[in-house]
């Protein structure tokens, strides 16, 4: 299925957000996931379903000032 990740167009064959993470080789700590500007708890990302044309975020904590 086709999602946006931060603004690109991406093939998947992920079916939840667990597995798009593993997918993109996120890391497991200092990640955030939104859906259409929903944040997504990493409790709930085994259980959130993605569905064609999603609009993903996905943020990484950076060090710095």
């Amino acid at each position: 299925m086709k999602v946006r990740i931060n603004n690109n167009e991406v093939e998947t064959q992920a079916t939840t957000v667990a597995e798009l993470a593993q997918e993109q080789k996120l890391p497991e700590k200092g990640v955030a996931v939104a859906i259409s500007n929903e944040m997504v708890p990493r409790t709930e990302w085994a259980q959130r379903a993605l569905k064609e044309g999603d609009d993903i975020v996905i943020l990484k904590a950076f060090c710095g000032g």
